[in-house]
């Protein structure tokens, strides 16, 4: 295909410009640099909602590396410009499109969780909470910030970076959420690199879609004994939770439904005032998840409708349910320009490309239109989500320089189609 043959031509003179082999050199020389950031990094706690200190901690690296417009937007990301030459001489307000690369600040643990990153003996593994998901990603984050500084490349038009909030649980991709709706940059964006986790070879091309819901039904409460009758909001909720456990969901497009916590009452002896569910319903389509949501919504009405007529002699029980997530399913183009660059870093290293589908920050420019993956780090991790992660830098360079070749690459083709 003369786009593939193309590809393979531009990544092929890239990778061999002095400019781009003396960011490889810095990559290969500083691994040691990158796991310091990596453990310092890792140290510093950012639970949903509360990464203001990582997020600081990622502005003092921008302003040692020199970059322009630093600053925290109104949701908190951490945001920095490498600008092209003539705007690092002048830097006003540029209306010119912006690639972005970016890394989110956020883990699945809460406040107070112990981080303590210990080294497996005779291997090069490290252990702490979020060490991988997404540590690994931020440190690229810097790694490639750093190679461009170092090798003095200035792009054709500005590459933003962000460290970004709210991409894990109910974060809700809120971080990338303003960045694409209400932030400044939502009209200049043009593609956009999410770096998480490790691996090499991965790429997310396909956005996984969640609705998440909290279920709330009330009802007036009372003694086990005495009120007796009163409706059981504990009941109900299982009840309804039981009838959608017996839905027959389509495995094409694969669609699931998880209840993920459940909660409510005060006592053995109390008929409970309330009881709550939380639920994630996931779907490869977008219009598949819609119409599993409203399924779910159908029998939890139906539910407490027929409590309501069984208790006609009581306060009736009441439901409410609350939107907490919406991650929109999308996918982009297989004869994506992106798709086409990163096919032919891949051939160039060696590397087999291996399209995904995943829940990442790139759903949220997917689903606009807009050409977005989520790729690997480098390296290997396990243990993702829970206190026993761990990550493995080993091959983390090829990573890098995958990273830094499709990131130059994309840049230079928006650039050039704006011209």
């Amino acid at each position: 295909m003369p786009a593939t043959a193309s590809a393979q031509r531009r990544i092929t003179h890239l990778a061999a410009l002095t400019a781009v082999h003396r960011a490889f050199h810095w990559l290969h020389l500083h691994q040691p640099q990158l796991l310091q950031w990596q453990l310092e990094m890792v140290r510093i706690p950012a639970p949903p909602f509360a990464e203001s200190a990582r997020a600081n901690w990622f502005l003092e690296r921008f302003h040692q590396f020199g970059l322009t417009n630093i600053h925290l937007d109104d949701a908190g990301n951490a945001l920095a410009e490498l600008p092209p030459a003539e705007l690092a001489s002048n830097p006003t307000e540029s209306p010119t499109p912006v690639i972005l690369l970016s890394a989110h600040l956020d883990t699945v643990f809460p406040p107070n969780t112990p981080i303590h990153p210990t080294e497996e003996k005779d291997t090069p593994r490290i252990y702490a909470p979020g060490i991988c998901d997404n540590a690994a990603g931020l440190t690229a984050l810097l790694a490639i910030i750093a190679a461009l500084r170092y090798a003095n490349i200035t792009p054709p038009i500005p590459i933003l970076f962000a460290a970004n909030v709210g991409e894990e649980g109910e974060g809700d991709l809120r971080g990338m959420r303003h960045l694409f709706e209400r932030g400044p940059y939502r009209t200049r964006i043009a593609a956009a690199i999410a770096l998480e986790g490790s691996g090499t070879s991965a790429v997310v091309t396909r956005a996984l879609g969640s609705l998440r819901f909290r279920v709330t039904i009330t009802g007036p409460g009372g003694h086990s004994w005495s009120d007796a009758g009163a409706p059981n909001p504990i009941l109900l909720l299982s009840q309804a939770i039981a009838h959608i456990a017996a839905l027959e969901l389509p495995t094409n497009p694969q669609t699931t439904i998880n209840v993920g916590h459940i909660s409510g009452g005060t006592s053995i002896n109390s008929i409970p005032e309330s009881a709550s569910a939380l639920l994630d319903i996931r779907s490869t389509d977008p219009l598949q998840l819609i119409s599993t949501a409203t399924d779910v919504h159908q029998i939890f009405d139906a539910a407490v409708l027929a409590a309501a007529r069984q208790h006609t002699t009581s306060s009736p029980p009441k439901l409410h349910i609350e939107t907490i997530g919406n991650r929109p399913a999308a996918a982009l183009p297989d004869d994506s320009p992106l798709l086409h660059t990163l096919r032919a870093v891949d051939r160039h290293l060696a590397l087999r490309t291996e399209p995904r589908l995943g829940s990442t920050d790139a759903n949220i420019p997917i689903s606009r239109g807009l050409p977005a993956i989520a790729i690997g780090s480098g390296g290997i991790g396990g243990g993702i989500h829970t206190l026993q992660e761990w990550y493995d830098p080993t091959g983390r360079e090829t990573a890098l320089r995958r990273i830094l070749l499709t990131l130059l690459d994309i840049t230079d083709q928006i650039a050039n189609h704006q011209g």
